[in-house]
Order: structure tokens, then C-alpha cells, then sequence
């Protein structure tokens, strides 16, 4: 047992030396490649997921990955709905999940089946885990193919406390970054290097690029915001025709922000994640395993959203929510 435990703790301190000195834009790869040493695997996907529960198919916001294809984030998106293993994750944050091939036959939907065989995803092990405040979720799975070992529980044991550091480290990183936009929650706000690929996404910021773009899918920005975040910034962009970004200079990256039209939002982060996931069609369970949150917390929060803003039902939160 000692021989895994300072395999971990070099792995740790690598990690924390990283966290220090990497740029965001490549922190997370660089990480999973640490992880690589202490845990191999073929191939690597991480990112923002929301969803997983009976009323919302699970969606990928914005994504990176090792040894898979470009289009493999689209791909999962189109049969999502069909991934229960994925599902499982979400519903039960923290927690390490392994799937170790050969699946017996009929034991999963037929394109899941088809998908893992495209892209050599014969064992797994993956976690999802609470991303404060943005209502999404961070996740991280690593694959290996057929000709690879399967994934022991003392790997996936190891995984699972990589990972959780990992998530610390992230979380401060885009804390740091936030900072000048710190009036902002972080359901309204992103970040994106000058080619438009995505590092962070909050809710907020991702409904209003689905209901302005809905074919979009991709974890770089649409070619209209991409255009724009090129130009001389400040500035502030029409989306759709409910909604506006804030586009402003972060250090080598651009910040976007939802703007509020009120000085003040009266709304707490995390009173305003609960209500967008409600709004989204979320039960007061789905939103509790998403936030980490009782069910009856959620309750509570929702029930000051709607005195808050003044509105007696889900159409006329909408409506607020948008307009905030």
C-alpha cells in the first residue's frame, strides 16, 4: 500500500505546482496528463454536463479531451438521454463509477453499444462533482480499449482523490479570474481564449447561447460571438432578442457576462442556480443532486426566488429570469 499512496501524493504535489504556474487555458490537460502516470488510460474527456435527470437529457457545455475524436462531444449530446451509466454519475456526485468491458449483451441501448465501440471506450471510470454557484457540473472520464487491463478499484480509488483536488484547484483558478467581474454570479458568466474555445460556462450564459444559436453544440463559441470577441473590447453584443454579453478583456482570455438590468441581483448564487434548473424543468430532487444541495433547501431557495422577484408561477419566473 505504500507504493500507491506516494505515487498519489507525488501526483498531488505535481498537481499543485501546475496549479500555480500553468495557464488556464491548458491547466486542465495538463492535469489529466499527471493523472495519465498515476492512473493510464487511453483516451480522456472532461467539462461541464448538466442534466441527468427523468425531465432533462444530460448535455455537454463545454468540453476537452485526450486521444478522442473532434466531433465526440456532439456525438454524446445526440444519445445522451440513452446513457444511463453517464446519468448514474450525475445523480450521485463525489462518487467514483466504474464500467468494465465487456458489457453482457442487451445490458445497453444499442447506439451507447455502437458509440463506445467507435471511439474504443471498453472500460471507464468517471466522476462528476459539483461546480459551485455556475449551475453545471464538472466531470472527468478516462477510457481504455479492449487490449488494455480493466480498471482495478485501487486505480479507481486513486482517480477519485486526484480528481477531487483537481476540482479545488480548478475552482480557485477560475475564482482568481473572476475577480474584476466578482458583482457577476457565476450561473452568468464564462470565459474563452481569442479563438473562442470555452475554459468555464455558467447556465445562464449557455441558455441564452442555445436560445440565440440552437444548432450550437460545440465547445468553442458560435462564429458570430468569435467575430465579435476579435474586435475592440469592451463591448457589449445583442444575442438572440432577449438577451446581451458583456464581452471584456481577462488577462490573454475574454470574460462574458449576462448583464443585469438591476445595480444588485436579489437573488443569492445559489438561489439563482436552483431557480434557472427549475425553470428548466428540473424537480426539487433533480436540483438538489445537481447543487449538493436537501431537497428541502431547494425548496427554500425557490420560495425566496418567487417573493423575491414577485412572480406566482414557473411561466412568470421565466420571464423574469430573462429579463435579469
Amino acid at each position: 500500500m505504500d507504493a500507491p499512496l506516494r505515487a498519489l501524493s507525488a501526483s498531488l504535489l505535481q498537481l499543485t505546482g501546475l496549479a500555480q504556474r500553468a495557464q488556464p487555458q491548458t491547466l486542465l490537460h495538463d492535469a489529466l496528463l499527471i493523472l495519465r502516470n498515476l492512473v493510464p488510460f487511453d483516451s480522456a474527456w472532461w467539462g461541464e454536463v448538466s442534466g441527468g435527470s427523468s425531465k432533462a437529457a444530460p448535455r455537454n457545455w463545454m468540453h476537452g479531451s485526450i486521444g478522442l475524436s473532434k466531433g465526440f462531444a456532439q456525438e454524446w449530446n445526440q444519445l445522451s438521454a440513452a446513457d444511463d451509466f453517464a446519468q448514474q454519475s450525475m445523480r450521485r456526485l463525489g462518487r467514483v463509477f466504474v464500467e468494465n468491458g465487456p458489457l453482457q449483451p442487451g445490458t445497453v441501448p444499442p447506439e451507447i453499444e455502437a458509440f463506445c465501440r467507435k471511439h474504443g471506450l471498453f472500460h471507464c471510470v468517471a466522476i462528476t462533482v459539483d461546480l459551485p454557484d455556475s449551475g453545471l457540473m464538472f466531470f472527468v472520464s478516462v477510457y481504455r480499449r479492449p487490449s488494455s487491463a480493466p480498471f482495478s478499484a485501487q486505480e479507481s480509488a486513486l482517480f477519485g482523490e486526484f480528481v477531487a483536488h483537481l476540482r479545488l484547484h480548478w475552482s480557485h483558478a477560475i475564482d482568481g479570474l473572476q475577480q474584476p467581474h466578482a458583482s457577476r454570479p457565476w450561473n452568468s458568466y464564462a470565459l474563452a481564449d481569442q479563438d473562442g474555445r470555452l475554459l468555464f460556462m455558467g447556465l445562464r450564459v449557455g441558455m441564452a447561447l442555445n436560445e440565440a444559436f440552437p444548432q450550437w453544440s460545440d465547445t468553442a463559441l458560435p462564429p458570430d460571438l468569435v467575430d465579435s470577441i476579435r474586435k475592440k473590447l469592451p463591448r457589449t453584443v445583442a444575442i438572440g432578442t432577449a438577451s446581451r454579453l458583456r464581452l471584456e478583456p481577462c488577462g490573454s482570455l475574454v470574460a462574458l457576462t449576462i448583464p443585469s438590468r438591476q445595480h444588485n441581483s436579489p437573488l443569492a448564487p445559489r438561489e439563482l442556480g436552483a431557480a434557472m434548473l427549475y425553470a428548466q424543468g428540473q424537480s426539487y430532487k433533480d436540483i438538489a443532486a445537481t447543487l449538493g444541495l436537501a431537497p428541502a433547501t431547494v425548496r427554500t431557495y425557490l420560495r425566496n426566488v418567487y417573493a423575491l422577484l414577485g412572480v406566482r408561477n414557473k411561466v412568470e419566473l421565466v420571464a423574469a429570469l430573462r429579463r435579469k
